[in-house]
């Protein structure tokens, strides 16, 4: 997630990293130069008297205006649809923070593990931020696990499964040795339920993307509208239809590329989630925690 100055309208404006600028200038260009060459062929065509008048090779702007309509209408369903993927990703990145801070909270509070549960609570968050970025690498998350708890979470489909099912284990184990009672273990297991479910919710955005029916639909679209926007301004605009064009195209190319990187807020780009922000947060809060409670 890049951070900046909300405020500074200038830097923004002028900004390319973390724009749709470096994936969509080349398709800009293209089109650029392709209304370039459908107003020159028009010019040489009046000039050379193939035709006579420039409206011999220009649409119906009325019907042209219904597609570009139409367009704009799907072009903000896809944009809508995944700043709601974005922000539920996010949220359910909160309720395991703040889970987490409560889960180890009280359990270091009433017993005197809670730095092994800030471990698996830790490598839990790890192993869950890179198994939705589709890597089982577990290796980050081996400072915080016992050997036994990773070698089992290396052998599981799911590794993140795998450690909540060992903080389970915690939560009995202290329950047996007669250190916590039984509402207690109900509240810890409560907390720990509603971060695999965060987990489950984070994994559903994941693995269902935009259905490609709506993903080829857009794209198709915005092809047929810049193919024959030329054929509209040619006549009208001129030598400024190339520029035109360069304006339209960005337009179109930068918002549909910034909704297919917000679709996926778990990668890598610049505008995804900062996982591993939150993982630093989850182990230095929960580290505290267990270490205030033994203290």
């Amino acid at each position: 997630m890049i951070e900046y100055n909300r405020y500074s309208w200038w830097v923004t404006v002028f900004s390319f990293r973390g724009t749709a600028l470096p994936r969509a200038l080349g398709r800009v260009a293209i089109f650029t130069l392709y209304t370039a060459t459908i107003q020159f062929a028009v010019d040489v065509g009046v000039y050379i008297g193939w035709f006579t008048e420039h409206t011999s090779l220009s649409l119906d702007p009325i019907a042209h205006a219904v597609l570009g309509s139409l367009l704009g209408f799907l072009i903000v369903f896809r944009m809508n649809g995944s700043n709601a993927r974005y922000w539920e990703g996010r949220s359910h990145w909160g309720t395991l923070i703040n889970c987490s801070r409560n889960l180890v909270r009280a359990g270091s509070v009433h017993t005197s593990a809670g730095i092994e549960l800030a471990g698996l609570v830790t490598g839990y968050s790890i192993a869950l931020r890179q198994s939705l970025r589709g890597s089982r690498d577990l290796d980050e998350a081996a400072v915080y696990l016992p050997d036994a708890v990773l070698q089992t979470a290396k052998r599981f489909g799911n590794p993140p499964t795998a450690i909540a099912s060992a903080i389970s284990a915690w939560i009995a184990r202290e329950y047996r040795a007669g250190v916590i009672d039984g509402v207690m273990v109900r509240h810890l297991e409560e907390l720990l339920s509603r971060m695999v479910d965060a987990q489950g919710g984070c994994e559903k955005i994941q693995k269902t993307p935009l259905p490609f029916v709506y993903a080829a639909m857009i794209k198709q679209l915005i092809l047929a509208y810049l193919l024959t926007l030329p054929l509209v301004m040619a006549d009208r605009c001129g030598w400024w239809s190339p520029l035109l064009m360069a304006v339209v195209s960005l337009g179109l190319f930068g918002m549909e590329e910034a909704s297919v990187e917000t679709e996926d807020p778990f990668g890598k780009d610049g505008n995804c989630l900062d996982l591993e922000t939150f993982t630093l947060t989850i182990a230095r809060d929960t580290g505290q925690l267990a270490a205030q409670g033994r203290a």
